[in-house]
């Protein structure tokens, strides 16, 4: 059999499976171009059940192009917390600014002038086209790469680029004979559904005949990964301030790690210094502000991307009308227990807010 037939009998395959086990997702609804794009954007690196819980409480807030454009970026920030990625939702809202500006508040049905669009690169861009106008772009996510990787048994890390234009130019082979919506769609759904990373379901695959790697044995060795980065540790303090019964926030500049985001003030610890003498040293630094007695509070620890952060806390008192003279920040604000879930937190530092709630 040619790779011509073969495409036509793996494509039908492929796309009969899909017509049966197809997921309700909401931007599948109507395939609306604005819907498309906030779902590839939330998708990236986040898992579809939390992706499904976000996309509806921002199309709630968010229902078209122009509301977005109009919102304050603390909104939109808000409504991305906890999805990670923040300079993701940034772009977003820039995106929606220019779409206003220069094509009335339509996605356009143009590739390159959607890579033109902030936060939109080759991959996003292909989706939108595929997904939302059923344009011939291939759509190829890590889904789509361990399949082909374990169809064509390929020996290679699929990250590399010959690997990945050939994974490419196969699926462009297989538009031939199928809608590239429903094409894209089912790979991805097969990938997602069947032939997961670890224990895939081979014996429900409707294209199991066709895979290389089952006949050999080697589905668990495929797709082969390029080298693996290290995670690096990071040991972080804060002081959590409060005053006349309202805490101290700052909103970090725009070009630093969690960009526009509030935090309570804090930073990296040195060399023989502890958590504490971190806490007062940060706060005095970032805010010319004075400690008072340290209370720990809790330590946290979450990741981002190749980071694994440890977050110690302590609380303190200020009395007096020292007011703060920021050096690390773009503003400030004296907030209640209540009112800090109307502002965008890292995920280290909403942790410690819901850990404030429980006193």
């Amino acid at each position: 059999m040619n790779n011509y037939s073969m495409s036509m009998e793996i494509s039908g395959l492929i796309l009969a499976w899909f017509l049966k086990n197809e997921r309700n997702l909401p931007w599948r609804k109507t395939y609306e171009p604005y819907q498309v794009w906030i779902s590839e954007i939330m998708l990236q690196q986040t898992q579809m059940d939390r992706v499904v819980e976000y996309f509806a409480r921002w199309m709630k807030r968010f229902p078209d192009v122009t509301t977005l454009a109009r919102a304050k970026e603390r909104s939109v920030l808000k409504a991305w917390e906890g999805l990670g990625y923040y300079s993701r939702a940034r772009n977003i809202k820039k995106a929606a600014e220019k779409l206003v500006k220069e094509h009335n508040g339509t996605i356009p049905e143009n590739y390159d002038a959607l890579l033109s669009l902030p936060g939109i690169g080759p991959y996003t861009a292909a989706a939108i086209m595929s997904i939302a106008y059923n344009r011939s772009y291939p759509v190829v996510d890590a889904n789509v790469e361990r399949l082909f990787a374990r169809w064509e048994d390929i020996d290679l890390p699929v990250k590399q680029k010959q690997v990945h234009n050939h994974i490419t130019g196969r699926v462009q082979e297989m538009m031939d004979h199928a809608a590239p919506r429903d094409l894209n769609q089912a790979l991805m759904e097969l990938g997602a559904l069947v032939c997961t990373p670890k224990n895939p379901d081979c014996a429900n695959c409707p294209v199991r005949n066709q895979c290389k790697a089952l006949a050999a044995g080697t589905v668990a060795e495929r797709p082969v990964k390029g080298k693996k980065n290290e995670t690096i540790d990071i040991v972080m303090a804060c002081t959590i301030l409060k005053k006349n019964g309202k805490f101290f926030i700052q909103q970090r500049q725009y070009d630093d790690v969690w960009g526009g985001l509030w935090e309570f003030p804090g930073g990296r610890i040195k060399d023989g210094e502890s958590p504490e003498n971190t806490a007062i040293r940060e706060l005095l630094e970032e805010t010319e502000l004075q400690a008072g007695s340290m209370v720990r509070f809790k330590t946290v620890i979450h990741f981002y991307t190749r980071y694994r952060v440890t977050l110690h806390s302590f609380l303190t008192d200020i009395k007096g009308d020292a007011q703060p003279k920021l050096h690390a920040a773009l503003q400030y604000r004296w907030v209640s227990l209540e009112e800090l879930e109307e502002y965008p937190f890292p995920a280290g530092h909403r942790q410690l807010i819901c850990k404030l709630k429980e006193l």
